[in-house]
C-alpha cells in the first residue's frame, strides 16, 4: 500500500502560488500568518505562501512542546526567512495561558475524555493566537491540512487547526506534500519526522493515534471513491480499509457544513 505521488511538484507549486496571491489581493488584506509546527504541512504551506512576496508571518506556538518539534519549526523558519524577505516570525508560548486554563477548569473521572478534549484545547487556542495576528497585521490565516487528513479520516480539531480562512493544500494527498516538499527543499529534519500533531505532550505519532500510515489511508481513500467495500479485501488490507470507513463516518461532523434549522416563514 505504498503510495508513490506523481503530482507535476513544479506545476502544483506555481498554481497554488498564484491562487494564493490572487485571492489575498481580492480580499484586500495584506499577506498571510501560518502555524509551524515542525511538521511538513505547515512548511509547505508556509513556503507557498512565502513565494506569493506578500508578508509571511510564521507563529511558533509551543503548550509544553517536545524539543525536537520545536528545533525543527525553528530550523524551517530560519531557512524560510534566509531564502524571503518578505517572511518574519514570532514566538507566542501559550504554556501559561493553557495551565491556567486546565486551572479554573472541572475535570472528570475519564481521564481519556480530559485529555482528548485538553488536546482539541491546545489546538484551540493556537487557532485564537493566529487570528490574533491575523487581525492587528491584516492577514489571512493559512491552514495547513492535506486531503487526506481534512476529507478522508478528518483528522483535524474542529475550530482548531480546522478554523482557517483559506486551505492551500487540502486538495493534495500526504504523498503529495512529501513530493512538494522536497522541490521546496524543506529541512530534511523536517521529511524525515514521524508524523504528530503534538497535541498529547508526548511521543505518539499520527500513526500511533489513527491505527494506520498516511500511505494506507490515502490508499482506502482512493478505492472508496472507486466503490469498493471491505468485503472486497482481506488481511493487513481489509483491516485498514475498515479503520478508514470508521473514521471518515465518525468524524463527518467535521466535513460537513453546519446544521442550520430553518423555521418556514408560516410559523414565524
Amino acid at each position: 500500500m505504498s503510495k508513490k505521488s506523481t503530482i507535476q511538484v513544479e506545476k502544483v507549486n506555481a498554481h497554488i502560488v498564484n491562487w494564493l496571491k490572487t485571492y489575498a489581493e481580492n480580499a484586500k488584506v495584506n499577506g498571510f500568518v501560518v502555524g509551524i509546527s515542525g511538521g511538513v504541512d505547515s512548511a509547505v504551506t508556509s513556503t507557498l505562501c512565502a513565494q506569493t512576496g506578500l508578508p509571511t508571518l510564521c507563529v511558533e506556538m509551543p503548550i509544553h512542546q517536545a524539543p525536537s518539534q520545536v528545533n525543527r519549526g525553528r530550523e524551517h523558519i530560519e531557512q524560510l526567512m534566509t531564502r524571503f524577505s518578505n517572511v518574519t516570525t514570532i514566538e507566542a508560548d501559550l504554556t501559561a495561558v493553557f495551565e491556567n486554563f486546565k486551572s479554573i477548569v472541572p475535570t472528570v473521572p475519564d481521564l481519556d475524555k480530559v485529555n482528548l478534549s485538553l488536546a482539541n484545547t491546545r489546538a484551540r487556542l493556537r487557532m485564537t493566537t493566529l487570528y490574533y495576528f491575523a487581525g492587528i497585521h491584516g492577514l489571512l490565516v493559512a491552514g495547513t491540512g492535506n486531503k487526506v487528513e481534512d476529507f478522508g479520516v478528518g483528522f483535524y480539531t474542529k475550530y482548531g487547526d480546522g478554523g482557517v480562512d483559506l486551505s492551500p493544500i487540502a486538495d493534495l494527498m500526504k504523498s503529495d506534500v512529501y513530493a512538494l516538499g522536497e522541490y521546496l527543499q524543506i529541512p530534511a529534519s523536517i521529511l524525515q519526522a514521524s508524523p504528530t500533531d503534538g497535541l498529547f505532550g508526548d511521543d505518539r505519532t499520527d500513526e500511533d493515534q489513527l491505527g494506520a500510515s498516511y500511505d494506507e489511508l490515502e490508499w482506502a481513500m482512493l478505492e472508496e471513491e472507486q466503490g469498493k467495500s471491505a468485503d472486497d479485501f482481506a488481511g493487513r488490507e481489509k483491516i485498514v480499509f475498515e479503520i478508514y470507513k470508521k473514521l471518515n463516518a465518525s468524524n463527518q461532523h467535521k466535513m460537513r457544513e453546519i446544521p442550520v434549522c430553518f423555521v418556514s416563514n408560516d410559523i414565524k
